[in-house]
């Protein structure tokens, strides 16, 4: 059996790899991606969209785990965040939180300031 952590650090290894089709096979069907504003998606497929959307808009997003905790289905871990967004490199402190069940991932909670992209947005909306 797989543990909840080796399913945490697949989903990083794939996140990483921008490899939308591993996602989607490691998201349960009723995955949740609750982003640092509490935004909440809710749907394997919406998500595999998402991710897709945001590969586009930021082509070379990165996280790094740096500590990971898992105890049972629940995975901690904390680290970075980065990437580019219209040419702008942005890197920021993030955290994460998984809930692992049964070899997929249940729900994937984002804790970032996005301060930085939300910036780089900005600036693209007034250009535009």
């Amino acid at each position: 059996m797989v543990s909840a952590e080796e399913v945490f650090l697949s989903f990083v290894a794939a996140v990483n790899r921008h490899d939308v089709e591993a996602l989607r096979l490691l998201m349960a069907d009723d995955h949740a991606f609750v982003d640092g504003l509490g935004n909440r998606a809710v749907g394997a497929d919406t998500m595999k969209a998402g991710w897709s959307g945001y590969y586009a808009m930021c082509p070379d997003y990165w996280i790094r785990a740096d500590n990971v905790v898992a105890d049972g289905s629940l995975v901690l871990a904390v680290g970075e965040a980065g990437g580019s967004i219209d040419g702008v490199g942005w890197r920021t402190p993030a955290a994460w939180k998984a809930l692992i069940c049964e070899g997929k991932v249940m729900e994937w909670r984002v804790f970032t300031d996005n301060k930085p992209v939300y910036e780089i947005l900005a600036r693209r909306s007034q250009q535009g």
